[in-house]
């Protein structure tokens, strides 16, 4: 597959001209990439107003991921969010339906500050029975009740997780198609879910529209993202697409993870599948050692590890610690789990110590406890009203019965005990002391 980004950097690059635009560095190497980093000059193309080379790299990316429009952010998975959620409010009011979204609980930061931009009310499905406060599988029957009773925007699920959970995407969007609702998934750390033999991505399955960050599990700078938009999404989502990212995005998008992105495609294209085959069978068949060798593990996402180190006497922190001694450096930790990430770009050799390290941890007794249970707080004003009211910061014990202020207090990441908007209560409190935060913003009183 072509790499339009790429060849015109490179082409241009080495013509040597007398750089007399953006960026100051004139491409004279200061950390190494330079050369090949531009601004918009003539024949490189514009984002969000895409009609030449990055038009073309962008459908390429279209075809690879089966999607009727893919458009590049260079500014994360965020950025997608904001914009495919702009997408449905826009239909939305052309419909004369309320601006409100149906979502599950265990949702990144990103959309609430989205709901704050877009003045959006959400309500949240919670996680369900045997599910903790990390999940919501967001239960096809659960969504059939839902819907009947309420008209939505739109329904937004988040998965995988950040543990490593996949919601019933198939299951889901059949719903949402009965009832005429898009279906928007936060995809940011499945990406590489549509190269597997069993293609498993939100285009496959029916939504409207994903994003997915390139950079989370695609060998792609930071930053990289897509916005996927189906075949199946509203009428003028594509066509206003751009527009939708331009509204949120920069105006300077890094020309250097754009080519990431644009160079991707080859990948994809060409030994990337065979690679990630041949890993995720690698993983496969280290996660059997361990469980055989007594670890609890979480989750199905294929490439994701995650222990239950609670399970075998440990917090999440103190295997980390004792990975990193050994040279190994793990995605998360918490009191409870620990978090490993592996890729196509994964040795066998980098697996096999990882194996070894953790089948050498003795077995304790098993941590007593767990997070607290966590009910959804009462919500007293809307993301919008709480996130730009003036704001105080208190100790946890002190912020119960007040009103959060900041977007949300994830325990983890991406999961919030509390969003903004809502009354902070003793298991809020108590969730939030249990993952080791000591401080919050709550609206001021005088604004209560």
């Amino acid at each position: 597959m072509n790499t339009p980004i790429c060849d015109f950097a490179r082409e241009y690059a080495a013509g040597h001209p007398a750089r007399m635009h953006m960026p100051g560095h004139k491409g004279r190497p200061f950390i190494g990439p330079e050369a090949l980093d531009l601004t918009e000059i003539e024949g490189a193309d514009v984002l969000y107003r895409s009609r030449g080379i990055i038009r073309e790299s962008e459908e390429n990316a279209a075809s690879l991921f089966s999607a009727a429009r893919t458009v590049y952010s260079a500014e994360g998975s965020s950025l997608c969010i904001r914009a495919m959620l702009y997408l449905a409010l826009v239909s939305a009011k052309e419909k004369g339906r309320p601006p409100r979204l149906l979502a599950g609980r265990n949702a990144h930061r990103a959309l609430m500050t989205a709901a704050a931009l877009l003045d959006l009310e959400i309500d949240w499905l919670p996680p369900g029975p045997g599910e903790d406060l990390l999940s919501c599988a967001a239960e096809a029957e659960t969504l059939e009740k839902r819907l009947n009773n309420q008209f939505y925007m739109a329904v937004y699920l988040t998965t995988p997780d950040y543990l490593g959970r996949r919601a019933d995407l198939r299951a889901a969007a059949a719903v949402c198609r009965r009832h005429g609702v898009p279906l928007l998934v936060d995809h940011a750390h499945g990406a590489y879910l549509k190269f597997l033999p069993e293609d498993s991505h939100p285009m496959t399955l029916g939504a409207a529209a994903c994003c997915d960050s390139a950079h989370k599990t695609l060998p792609c700078l930071t930053g990289a993202a897509y916005l996927h938009l189906s075949g199946n999404a509203p009428e003028g989502w594509a066509e206003r697409a751009e527009e939708a990212m331009a509204l949120f995005a920069s105006t300077s998008p890094s020309y250097l993870i754009l080519q990431s992105l644009d160079r991707m495609n080859a990948e994809l294209a060409g030994g990337y599948p065979e690679r990630l085959r041949k890993t995720a069978a690698e993983v496969e068949t280290m996660k059997k050692a361990l469980r055989a060798g007594g670890w609890a593990l979480t989750g199905d996402e294929p490439m994701k590890v995650t222990l239950n180190a609670a399970g075998r006497g440990y917090t999440g922190e103190e295997l980390q610690a004792r990975l990193r001694r050994l040279g190994i450096e793990c995605e998360f930790a918490d009191r409870r789990y620990l978090v490993l990430m592996p890729s196509a770009e994964t040795t066998g050799e980098e697996l096999g110590r990882l194996e070894k390290a953790l089948l050498s941890v003795p077995r304790n007794e098993p941590l007593p406890g767990g997070p607290p249970a966590l009910p959804a707080p009462a919500r007293v004003m809307s993301i919008r009203e709480a996130t730009l009211s003036p704001r105080e910061t208190l100790t946890v014990e002190k912020a119960v019965g007040r009103v959060l202020a900041d977007a949300c207090v994830s325990c983890p990441p991406a999961v919030p005990a509390a969003i903004a908007g809502e009354r902070i209560t003793e298991e809020a409190a108590a969730c939030m002391r249990y993952y080791g935060i000591t401080e919050c913003d709550v609206v001021r009183e005088n604004r209560l």
